[in-house]
């Protein structure tokens, strides 16, 4: 391969260069005949995408190598970012895109008669996240990469994922999610990386003059293989790595056992450790359960504190200066383990005082919070703990002591104090608090949007603020618009590089250029054609996945996330139900064509979230097979939702549900990427809502429903909503309809523990906020039929969403946390730079 200069992004129309062209045929050809071991005239469309992969791989890895030993050279602070999720879909076209080889890879295969968007397919999601948390932890690699950060993300290499979710008569089926099946191009095995992880045993304490000396003496080995994934960054100037981990049994087999005709035994330490890496989120309904997940979460911490402490000692020799070449960013509570562990290496393993050791710590990390629901905080009861970890117990413990003891100095004889703010729950079973551990141990704790950075000191964190007043700040979340815009939505990408200019490939600031288009009807004709052509392909893929016939005039209804109570995907079918209602009742009015679309998976073990995705497909069956409704309204359920679905969905979107309790979305980025690509919100004042509303104005956002501070004061009066459902006609007879089996004939009672919930413990505010929502809804209908003013909203949406870049938000983590310096923009000046996210 040439170390020719990057090609930068050709603009539409302007000529590949023929000696890159013949560089890349060659390249692919070879990888073909080499790698694969496949002549073109036998190679499958899938033999064709490895070799494509690996040849664009070769010139990612020269960028890689020299960035890494850049970085190295001039001695500058690292990042490692721990995440028990990165979903980072495929890679290949975003390698491509990034860069800046996506047009001459397009053009090569087409000489090799075969297409990009076949080969395209053929690569599987990778399935290593669920929903917004691992989404966002890809969003933040690419970013990091642009800005030249040198980082690192670590994580767990599953092989099976989630799970593949399969919708067999209404009802989520899980299967394993086999995306490794056919190996993964895009990684490197790293056989000599290997690091002992350790569990259970007991831990002897020796006085070794005059100072407790601790040695843990585990009962169980299990090892951390690394495999390394390169992330480009924009521009292809810098590759970042992300590093999984994979398990298994330092003696895989015991020969002995074996040998005596016990085959299944023989392997059974080998099973226990794969066991580690075999699923995201295993249930833990049951005790197994618990310990496996308490298991993976100690597995990946450790391997990767290994790791950056063996990369920190091997560029500068000693750990005095960790805090001051190292940040380790904890995304959520999964890596909050990571506290105690930097503690043990540090004091077990390198002799350090606790005073010493505590301060590196603390200014080694800092800990993301993504939620306010108790349960995402995580508590262990300390029975597992004592058996499974008992040195790091020990060390939570003595972090407690020293902890309350700043807490009386703070509050004097406040007992309640105490207890709110230490590091073990004493109620109903001992647990340990592992969000207060996160808070404890870190230098700054950062919410994801500005509500939720509030709520943080007035819920959950309040009295933790109270004694670290300083550590809480606010990074609000963003997306990188290489994937969510350029790589999901090339048509509209070609036109704003035609009416915003070339650069606004590098600065997205520039999309505010669309502000004066806006009114222009040639134009928002222009830009309808888009949206047109991205709703005829979701209709397709609706017909093909469903064989639900959908009309791409209609309006395009989007909620796709995971399925959640909170999330209200409950509110949105009932609502679809008043308004099935309403259209029976009037069949001949002038109602608004509508396509609600759902997608996102439930957790394997949370019933009632499946149950509302039964009622959903249930709901659709009816109205979908109704001819009454002359195909006016439709709802479409697609299964298995993963990034390459979203990548498809969220270009057609024209309204964008975001319609959340209020208080209870830390932020959300879906909300982000259907507003950049034209959808309209409707939402609550929830999350980064807020902010969505403050940029695109509050005329270009459909608001409803009760603010965080009515929802508290609700949930005291109490959680019964009869006396709601009692002023809402319309409400009471859609949820009479669902109870009495109008949706459900093969199984009347089928929902009513729906009903009940809605009308006798309604936490999640379906029945207080179902009114507000409903009259919302209707408003969206008056706007869409005014097709020039909605048009204008839509522009104006995507002109106006610059801010809510994932390059913005790392430029503040970097400047205000992790203090590491960035890469300006490329074509911005320093200080343009500095205030402005490059896209």
């Amino acid at each position: 391969m040439s170390n020719q200069p990057l090609q930068h992004h050709p603009a539409p129309g302007q000529p590949i260069d023929e000696l890159q062209l013949a560089e890349i045929k060659g390249a692919i050809l070879a990888k073909l005949r080499l790698a694969i071991g496949k002549d073109a005239g036998m190679a499958t469309r899938r033999d064709w995408y490895m070799a494509a992969a690996l040849a664009l791989r070769d010139r990612i890895v020269h960028r890689w190598l020299m960035a890494e030993k850049q970085s190295y050279d001039a001695g500058r602070k690292r990042v490692y970012y721990l995440s028990l999720e990165f979903l980072i879909g495929r890679l290949f076209t975003d390698a491509l895109n990034n860069m800046g080889l996506l047009p001459v890879f397009e053009t090569a295969l087409g000489d090799l008669g075969v297409g990009l968007p076949d080969l395209r397919k053929c690569e599987p999601d990778a399935a290593l996240g669920n929903g917004g948390l691992g989404r966002l932890a890809a969003c933040f690699m690419e970013s990091m990469a642009t800005l030249a950060i040198p980082a690192v993300g670590y994580g767990i290499r599953y092989d099976f994922g989630l799970f593949r979710q399969i919708i067999q008569h209404g009802w989520q089926q899980e299967y394993p999610d086999e995306w490794l099946s056919f190996g993964n191009p895009w990684e490197f095995q790293r056989p000599e990386v290997v690091y002992h992880v350790h569990f259970g045993g007991h831990v002897d304490h020796v006085d070794e003059r005059g100072r407790d000396r601790a040695t843990w003496r585990p009962a169980e080995t299990v090892e951390a293989l690394a495999y390394d994934t390169p992330i480009v960054g924009w521009r292809g100037q810098h590759v970042n790595a992300l590093r999984l981990w994979s398990a298994r049994a330092p003696d895989p087999l015991d020969l002995d056992v074996f040998n005596s005709g016990d085959y299944i035994s023989a392997n059974a330490e080998q099973s226990r450790a794969e066991a580690i890496c075999k699923f995201l989120y295993p249930n833990d309904e049951s005790a197994a359960g618990r310990e496996l997940r308490l298991r993976q979460e100690y597995f990946f911490v450790s391997a990767s504190l290994q790791d950056l402490v063996k990369r920190h000692l091997g560029a500068d020799g000693q750990l005095r200066s960790l805090a001051q070449k190292v940040a380790v960013q904890l995304n959520d509570t999964h890596p909050s383990l990571a506290v105690a562990e930097l503690m043990r290496i540090l004091i077990d393993l390198h002799n350090f005082r606790w005073e010493e050791a505590w301060k590196i710590t603390v200014a080694t990390f800092s800990y993301t919070n993504h939620t306010l629901l108790p349960e995402a905080l995580e508590t262990w009861p300390v029975e597992l703990f004592e058996r499974l970890l008992p040195r790091h117990l020990e060390i939570i413990y003595r972090i407690n002591v020293h902890h309350l003891a700043q807490a009386e100095a703070r509050c004097p004889g406040d007992i309640d104090f105490r207890a709110s703010v230490s590091l073990i729950d004493e109620r109903g079973g001992r647990k340990v608090r592992m969000g207060q551990l996160a808070f404890v141990g870190s230098h700054r704790i950062n919410g994801v949007s500005a509500m939720h950075s509030d709520l943080m000191k007035e819920t959950v964190f309040h009295d933790l603020n109270h004694l670290y007043p300083s550590r809480i700040t606010n990074k609000t979340n963003g997306i990188t618009f290489r994937r969510w815009l350029m790589l999901a939505n090339p048509k509209l990408t070609a036109l704003l590089r035609e009416t915003c200019g070339e650069a606004v490939l590098d600065d997205f600031s520039l999309l505010e250029n669309l502000e004066d288009l806006a009114g222009d009807n040639a134009f928002q004709q222009r830009f309808r054609d888009v949206k047109q052509h991205n709703k005829l392909a979701l209709a397709r893929l609706i017909a093909e996945r469903l064989g639900t016939k959908v009309d791409p005039s209609a309006l395009f209804d989007v909620q796709i996330k995971r399925i959640h109570e909170y999330k209200r995907q409950l509110l949105n079918i009932v609502e679809a139900v008043a308004l099935y209602q309403a259209m029976k009742d009037e069949p001949d009015r002038n109602w608004v064509p509508r396509v609600k679309i759902f997608a996102g998976k439930a957790a394997a073990s949370y019933h009632y979230a499946k149950l509302i995705i039964k009622l959903i497909n249930d709901v659709a069956d009816t109205v979908n097979n109704d001819p009454e409704l002359r195909g006016r309204l439709k709802i479409a359920f697609l299964p298995d939702y993963n990034v390459s679905l979203a990548e498809i969905i969220i270009p057609a979107a024209d309204l964008s549900e975001q319609i959340s309790t209020a208080g209870m979305e830390a932020s959300g980025t879906g909300n982000m990427k259907l507003a950049l690509n034209g959808a309209l919100t409707i939402g609550t004042l929830d999350g980064a809502n807020i902010e969505i509303r403050d940029h695109v104005g509050a005329e270009n956002i459909a608001i409803f429903g009760m603010e965080a501070g009515d929802v508290m004061v609700r949930r005291k009066q109490g959680m019964d909503a009869t006396d709601v459902i009692g002023r809402s006609p319309r409400l009471s007879r859609a949820i009479a309809a669902i109870e009495n089996g109008e949706f459900s004939l093969d199984e009347p009672h089928r929902f009513a523990n729906i009903a009940n919930a809605i009308r006798f413990h309604d936490p999640y505010m379906v029945a207080a906020d179902f009114d507000s929502y409903y009259e919302a809804q209707r408003g969206v209908d008056a706007r869409w039929q005014v097709v020039p003013a909605w048009t204008r909203a839509s522009i104006l949406n995507v002109a106006r969403m610059a801010w809510f870049s994932s390059d913005r938000t790392i430029r503040e983590y970097a400047e205000d946390i992790w203090h590491v310096p960035v890469r300006p923009s490329p074509l911005a000046t320093p200080e343009k730079g500095a205030q402005r996210g490059a896209g």
